[in-house]
């Protein structure tokens, strides 16, 4: 009996801080203002056009929108190409599991609005707004 209550209780204290750990929503994009990043954007393929992306929303290749490994959903982000200095602002609404060095995946509008979609990729710089 004793040894089902301890598990029971260390059941309960682990669900509360799994709670407790949610990523942080467009409301704390705050804390991140001004963080900087630079390497890697690559784009979505159309096969991914109106599926959900990770907050929930279609993606949608027209909208400036982008995936990123720990920016808050709703987060504002300045995506500059390194190479020509053309920039474009898009919102984080998708999480990414990006190869080495890769930091952001654009929508294909975003992309092309600062490079060519058929170099595949771009070196770029981050910088939350």
């Amino acid at each position: 009996m004793k040894w089902n209550v301890q598990r029971g209780l260390l059941l309960s204290c682990c669900l509360l801080l799994a709670a407790c750990s949610s990523q942080p929503d467009a409301g704390s994009a705050g804390n991140w203002r001004g963080y900087t990043q630079t390497g890697l954007a690559s784009y979505y393929a159309d096969r991914y056009h109106n599926k959900r992306t990770a907050s929930g929303e279609p993606y949608k290749k027209s909208a400036n929108t982008a995936a990123h490994m720990a920016l808050p959903f709703g987060a504002m982000v300045r995506v500059t190409n390194l190479a020509n200095g053309k920039s474009v602002v898009v919102k984080v609404n998708d999480r990414g599991n990006f190869p080495r060095g890769r930091i952001i995946d654009l929508s294909r509008a975003a992309f092309s609005s600062i490079g060519n979609t058929r170099s595949g990729l771009l070196k770029v710089k981050v910088e939350v707004l």
